[in-house]
C-alpha cells in the first residue's frame, strides 16, 4: 500500500477549495456576517431584530444577509411584509466554533511562550 498516494487522495481537489473559498470563506470575511450567523443560531430573526440586536444599520443588516443569503448560509421566507431569516445549516456554527477554539489555543500557546520567555 503506497501511503503517499493515499494521502494524496484524501486531499481536497483545487476546485474544491476554489469553492470553498469563494463561497463560505468570502462569506466569513466580515465580522458582522458571523455575529449575524450566531445570532440566526437561536432561532429566525428579520433584519431589523437583527439589526437592532447586533447595533449594525438596517441597511447594511440586509446587504449582509444578501451575501449570506446568496452563497446559501441563510435562508430567507416572507412573512407578510417583512422577511425572515433562517440559518441553512447548523453545522456552520459548530464550524465558527472549532475555529474559536483553534483561535484561543494559539492564543494560549503564545501567552505562554511569553511568560517563558519572561520567567528566563
Amino acid at each position: 500500500m503506497n501511503m503517499v498516494m493515499n494521502l494524496n487522495t484524501s486531499l481536497p481537489q483545487p476546485e474544491e477549495l476554489t469553492q470553498l473559498h469563494a463561497e463560505i470563506c468570502h462569506a466569513l470575511a466580515d465580522t458582522r456576517r458571523i455575529l449575524i450567523i450566531y445570532c440566526l443560531s437561536e432561532g429566525v430573526h428579520t433584519v431589523n431584530e437583527l439589526s437592532s440586536n447586533l447595533n449594525i444599520s438596517q441597511p447594511a443588516t440586509s446587504r449582509h444577509l444578501k451575501v449570506l443569503r446568496d452563497r446559501g448560509l441563510v435562508r430567507a421566507t416572507r412573512k407578510g411584509s417583512t422577511m425572515e431569516y433562517v440559518l441553512s445549516d447548523h453545522r456552520l456554527v459548530e464550524a465558527l466554533d472549532l475555529l474559536r477554539q483553534v483561535l484561543r489555543d494559539q492564543i494560549e500557546h503564545r501567552i505562554s511562550l511569553l511568560d517563558q520567555q519572561l520567567s528566563e
